[in-house]
């Protein structure tokens, strides 16, 4: 092959992305100079936070240029390579974008990976990488949950808040979780092994901070927060004294052109909680340590890792949005090549 198709960002998306925002065009491969390789992509991580990137505004991350393929975290493999540290054929995982081939330069983020370790590639980005990683530092670091308390987690039955609900009930905690769907509810009972479940489908601030209630009358001792929004509100009039409130993410407010955020934060105040933001980009040094523990419980059965897997990058927009019309169940990765 010669060609590479390149998932490009077009337009600036206002509220929710349209197709006419990306396009896909066709390149030739491009060739590595010294000290650079190519990878060919076999697998892209899709995740909410590719929203944000899409933005023209100041972030962790600066904005994707307009022109240039839409960022992502890939497994694939080495194509061609003028870096003696990467031979052709190996496997590597890195931060580069959703198209066929990605050329990294020196200095990268990619990282060779040994996929003999893990029943599929696709591992890598998901229970093993940084989804998996980011429920595991994110609870045990930044929300040091105790054995007896109460964990709730938002977007519960998505790759990251079905970890964080896994990982509170391994350390002795009761766990309930928020999502969308009757059926989604199910799977955290069923699957993931959540105490209760709540729906927050067609459900004020008020009525959900009321069903929350009920399945926590004494508060919540550590909230992992994924949604924001309504559910965020509901769940901050439901706070144990001294409560823990670990801020992953915000899917609620992406593509909302008026971000209103928390309008009763008062009660951190008055049950004198913590809330600290959270970003897995702070861990890297310690990915190794957190990967052989996941390793462990998903090696023992104490672990479940569900993947949604997209074929085709022609299908890449359409892969995006599931992540935010729910309709993926696990980890949502687009398969680039066979």
């Amino acid at each position: 092959m010669t060609d590479n198709r390149r998932f490009i960002l077009v337009h600036r998306p206002h509220g929710t992305p349209v197709s006419d925002d990306f396009s896909l065009v066709t390149e030739p491969i491009p060739m590595p100079a010294a000290g650079s390789f190519v990878v060919r992509n076999h697998y892209a991580s899709l995740d909410p936070a590719q929203r944000g990137w899409m933005d023209d505004v100041p972030s962790y991350m600066p904005p994707i240029p307009l022109g240039d393929p839409v960022r992502a975290t890939t497994v694939g493999r080495v194509h061609t390579s003028a870096n003696p540290d990467f031979k052709i054929g190996d496997w590597v995982l890195g931060l580069n974008a959703i198209e066929e081939y990605s050329l990294v330069a020196p200095g990268g983020f990619t990282q060779k990976i040994d996929v003999s370790l893990v029943p599929s590639p696709t591992n890598f980005l998901s229970g093993m990488g940084a989804v998996g990683l980011t429920g595991y530092f994110g609870l045990l670091d930044a929300g040091q949950p105790m054995e007896g308390d109460t964990v709730l987690v938002s977007g519960a039955a998505g790759a990251v808040g079905s970890v964080v609900g896994q990982i509170a009930k391994i350390k002795g905690c009761r766990v309930i979780g928020i999502a969308g769907g009757e059926e989604k509810c199910r799977r955290l009972i069923a699957d993931y092994g959540f105490d209760a479940a709540i729906d927050y489908k067609g459900k004020s601030v008020d009525a959900l901070a009321r069903e929350i209630h009920r399945a926590a009358p004494e508060g919540v001792n550590v909230i992992f927060e994924n949604v924001g929004g309504d559910v965020f509100d509901a769940e901050l009039l439901n706070l144990a004294m001294h409560a823990r409130i670990v801020l992953c993410g915000l899917i609620a407010e992406y593509n909302s052109p008026e971000k209103h955020g928390a309008r009763n934060i008062w009660n951190i105040l008055v049950k004198r909680a913590t809330l600290r933001g959270f970003l897995i980009a702070d861990y890297v040094d310690r990915f190794a340590e957190g990967g052989v523990q996941m390793a462990q419980w998903f090696g023992t059965g104490k672990l479940r890792i569900d993947e949604h897997i997209e074929p085709g990058i022609e299908n890449a927009y359409d892969a995006f949005m599931m992540l935010f019309s729910g309709k993926n169940e696990g980890k949502l990765i687009l398969q680039i090549a066979e």
